[in-house]
């Protein structure tokens, strides 16, 4: 894959990113072939992925995004509440289209339907969620890139992507690493240099978070007659 050269091989951050967003973890069961990713087993039961074959697999479906010639030409699904954020941001930026939520039966098969597309190239965030469109693909004959668990199912799969899907920072993070690959094999991006985009951008983040911190930003105001009240107190 990265054929040795130090160049192409992860650097000690993006491993402490990869660690950081448990990457690594993955369910206790596993498909059979999807226990040549897996490293070690602990005494729970929970699978380890072996990180330098996941950094392998990423680069090579870097390498494949990459030959495609029209950006436009590359779909990127996802069904799942977790990956949608991080599909939208790696579709701006890489200039793919995205199908965020439910993926409409035909989109690749029936031309009449206003959703149709015919794409070179498909990436799923999950090839269990998004069955429908996988299985499409294989009707049209239509290569397929999928993020994938240790019990995710490889059939129709071309290239599995192995990390921990169920993690909302860990594919966020994977699909970080993707579009940022991608780019740097474009020449948009200098590997010289820093991508400027934070994985941040790619996580999922809940609304009720969200609310806390408008609250959070709305607090102060308040604080202003207390601080009034006080200096006329002296």
């Amino acid at each position: 894959m990265s054929g040795g050269l130090n160049i192409l091989q992860p650097t000690e951050d993006d491993i402490s990113k990869m660690l950081m967003a448990e990457v690594h973890l993955c369910e206790q069961n596993y498909n059979h072939q999807m226990e040549q990713y897996i490293h070690i087993r602990r005494a729970d039961g929970m699978n380890i992925l072996n990180l330098h074959k996941v950094w392998e697999k990423m680069l090579f479906a870097a390498r494949i995004v990459a030959a495609v010639e029209n950006p436009a030409d590359v779909c990127i699904i996802g069904s799942t509440t977790f990956c949608q954020r991080g599909l939208l941001k790696y579709a701006a930026h890489t200039g793919a289209i995205s199908v965020a939520g439910r993926f409409t039966p035909g989109t690749f098969t029936n031309q009449i339907t206003s959703q149709f597309k015919e794409p070179r190239l498909i990436i799923l965030c999950d090839p269990h969620m998004d069955k429908q469109a996988l299985v499409e693909s294989s009707y049209a004959n239509i290569p397929t890139i999928a993020f994938t668990s240790t019990t995710s199912p490889l059939k129709f799969v071309d290239c599995a992507i192995p990390c921990n899907i169920k993690a909302p920072n860990s594919i966020g993070l994977m699909m970080w690493f993707l579009a940022r690959e991608v780019l740097r094999l474009r020449g948009t991006v200098s590997r010289s240099t820093e991508w400027d985009i934070m994985p941040d951008l790619y996580f999922y983040r809940d609304p009720a978070d969200l609310e806390e911190e408008e609250e959070v930003v709305e607090d102060p105001a308040g604080e202003t007659p207390a601080v009034a009240y006080q200096e006329t107190e002296y």
